[in-house]
């Protein structure tokens, strides 16, 4: 039975987590804690079970048949690959949505993604690299203790990804919330990531700590095989 709660001294804690689509199952008996803080990435093949996890962890999956506990912090945010805007509201407007007497805190989380002076400006006006800088304006002005992420950068250019890769990394090191960022990016896990998890048939495969003991390509090549990668061009 899952269930959220605010009490954690980790942030994530998750026993016996199974979900399933009629027969199917996708999530089987999945383990998994997170500590206050901690920066995790989630890889995996297409039908792993990364998105189930995730929406399991934010309270988004109440049509899917599962048993398992889950305890998460009161104060969870989301992020997805789009930034989900409304088209109708103005900036400022879409990043304290449901927070009454909010838009101090607003307009300072505006400038910690690189956007001050841009509150008055509507959602279409924003390249994608900006709509999801307001996505994560949105997201941490709730000062979450958890931070979730599913794939929010898949969607934009090489260049602009790399922008917001260290844009996130240094919020996340400034608000030091636990992040599980869902990818299918091993290159992307790696340059942001404290622990980065392999996910297969619904259970943790693989674990790889960037504690500076091993080297990129090092790492790199052990996660490809876990994901069944083998063989790959140098």
């Amino acid at each position: 039975m899952a269930a959220h709660a605010g009490r954690l001294t980790a942030a994530v804690r998750i026993q016996g987590l199974t979900r399933s689509y009629g027969e199917r199952v996708i999530l089987d008996a999945l383990d998994l804690e997170i500590p206050s803080g901690e920066f995790v990435a989630l890889l995996g093949q297409s039908g792993s079970g990364k998105s189930t996890l995730l929406r399991a962890l934010a309270g988004l999956d109440h049509d899917v048949v599962g048993t398992g506990l889950v305890e998460v912090p009161e104060q969870v945010s989301v992020v997805f690959q789009d930034a989900r805007l409304l088209p109708w509201q103005r900036v400022l407007d879409n990043v304290v949505l449901g927070l009454d007497g909010a838009a101090g805190k607003g307009l300072a989380s505006l400038e910690e993604v690189g956007l001050g002076g841009r509150e008055r400006a509507w959602p279409n006006e924003l390249s994608g690299g900006e709509q999801q800088r307001v996505a994560l304006a949105r997201s941490l002005v709730r000062e979450p203790r958890l931070l979730l992420a599913d794939e929010p950068f898949g969607a934009l250019d090489a260049l602009t990804r790399l922008k917001m890769h260290a844009l996130l990394r240094r919020l996340y090191e400034q608000h030091r919330p636990a992040v599980l960022l869902v990818t299918h990016d091993v290159d992307e896990a790696i340059a942001l990531a404290d622990r980065v998890l392999v996910l297969q048939r619904g259970r943790i495969a693989a674990e790889q700590r960037l504690d500076g003991a091993r080297s990129h390509s090092e790492i790199r090549a052990e996660l490809l095989r876990a994901l069944g990668v083998t063989g790959e061009p140098r």
